[in-house]
């Protein structure tokens, strides 16, 4: 089957969502706009094409790419949008891959509605990509390469030439006399891919012909079995699944280590967590046989899995903020409203003011309005001179909760709530001078319960 028809076959049944070429102007997106736009012209598929091209900024001739661009596609009359991206150098990352990064994230806004987003990979590009696997120590699901199809945030990422060597490709541009451009950047072995490329690749094909074929099978037979091991791994998440963000321990315990792998790799993947080495592995599976008192935490790229009575949570890394702290004016507080942004991403409080309107006959409470979801806390409005103080530090002062009948430690009555220590952490307090008035979200120290002959300061926890 040529390239015209199997972009035929494929777009053909497909849904008419838009059409998002990633062009570059090199010899594969070039021949996948002209074979794609002839498509179109000739009434085979109804889907709406746009191009974009990525500005990198890298190449002293990203100019003249871009204007390349936007010739062709005046030539084609199809639209084109160019999106100009920063790419900056991160330790620990290649340049290859931070480009890579931004090129897709330009692709992914280019369009608001579902679209597919083709690109033109080829199976050249694919034993690229598997030799790369090949070398970091990848598992199946790298050695899998590329997916003919695979999802995008709300994107179809499609790479309908997979099939298709480069030497088809440029056989193709030369018959139908297309020009493209060349990335200087890609004779430059200091790169992996181009190392591959020009090095290495010539050399494995000159001695077996058909090694660009078998890697591409085998790549397949990657893919494949990565399928069983996703429903496996789906099975046993619905067994030992607590909630979205957690695991049961006792459900865990009872996996192989094979399977425990598995089950940890599918997890933290649905959750676009940075995937743990063998030895993190290794050492989560050792933490959770720890002792029942202990609290281990293993760190995964930007993530932490934590574990606490008998579970496995997945959490973000969390910013210290034991001393932030901020002094409130709450009066006067009639008829009005003060909203307080929390730090790291806890959102914000509302301390919403009520009082005794003595004018009237029923003495009818009012209190401003404001649309909330966060549970609500009435608590005694401040007295005059008081220092009213919100912070996620104490010193551990002895108080009784509404719901409790003798005093107790902050410390055992939090742990009583069973949140996690984490949370304990995260968790704000409200002052008046020294004394606790609540654990905001969970309870109000009864001394300072508000009487509906008094006037008072509803509080709620209005988290992001």
């Amino acid at each position: 089957m040529d390239i015209n028809s199997s972009l035929k076959a494929f777009f053909h049944s497909k849904p008419n969502h838009p059409i998002v070429i990633a062009y570059s102007g090199g010899v594969d997106s070039q021949v996948l706009l002209h074979a794609l736009s002839s498509l179109k012209q000739q009434n085979i598929f109804a889907n709406n094409i746009i191009v974009c091209h990525v500005n990198h900024g890298l190449s002293d001739n990203a100019l003249y790419w871009q204007s390349f661009a936007e010739t062709q596609c005046q030539q084609l009359n199809v639209e084109l949008k160019v999106c100009a991206v920063n790419v900056k150098e991160k330790a620990q990352h290649s340049l290859e891959a931070l480009a890579r990064d931004a090129r897709y994230q330009a692709l992914i806004q280019v369009n608001q509605q579902q679209s597919y987003i083709v690109t033109g990979h080829h199976s050249d590009d694919q034993v690229e990509t598997f030799l790369l696997a090949l070398k970091r120590g990848s598992g199946l699901k790298g050695l899998s390469a590329m997916a003919e199809q695979t999802k995008l945030q709300q994107h179809i990422l499609v790479r309908p030439l997979l099939q298709f060597t480069r030497e088809q490709i440029i056989a193709y541009a030369k018959e139908h006399k297309l020009d493209w451009v060349e990335d200087e950047s890609n004779q430059d072995t200091s790169f992996d891919r181009n190392f591959l490329r020009q090095d290495i690749i010539p050399q494995l094909t000159q001695r077996w012909s058909s090694f660009n074929q078998t890697v591409n099978r085998s790549a397949a037979h990657c893919a494949e079995g990565q399928l069983l091991l996703d429903e496996l791994a789906e099975q046993d998440l619905i067994a030992s699944r607590k909630s979205d963000l957690s695991l049961r321990l006792a459900a865990l315990r009872n996996l192989s280590i094979a399977r425990f792998n598995n089950l940890i790799r599918y997890f933290l993947s649905t959750h676009h967590t940075l995937m743990p080495t063998s030895q993190q592995l290794g050492q989560l599976r050792q933490q959770i046989s720890a002792d029942d008192d202990k609290t281990p935490q293993v760190k995964l790229g930007d993530k932490y899995l934590r574990r606490y009575k008998g579970a496995l949570y997945l959490t973000p890394e969390f910013n210290d903020i034991s001393s932030w702290s901020v002094l409130l004016n709450l009066k006067p507080l009639v008829n009005s409203h003060v909203e307080l942004s929390l730090p790291d991403g806890l959102g914000s409080l509302y301390f919403i003011g009520q009082y005794i309107d003595k004018q009237s006959d029923d003495q009818k409470r009012e209190e401003q309005t404001v649309v909330l979801t966060g549970k609500m806390q009435q608590v005694k409005a401040p007295k005059d001179g008081q220092k009213v103080t919100i912070k996620f530090s104490h010193n551990n002062p002895k108080c009784l909760p509404d719901y409790r009948q003798h005093s107790r430690a902050l410390k055992k009555v939090l742990q009583e709530l069973n949140l996690p220590p984490w949370q304990r952490q995260r968790t704000p307090f409200l002052f008046y001078d020294e004394q606790l008035v609540a654990v905001i979200g969970h309870f109000v120290c009864q001394e300072f319960m508000a009487s509906q002959s008094e006037q008072s300061v509803t509080v709620c926890w209005q988290q992001d």
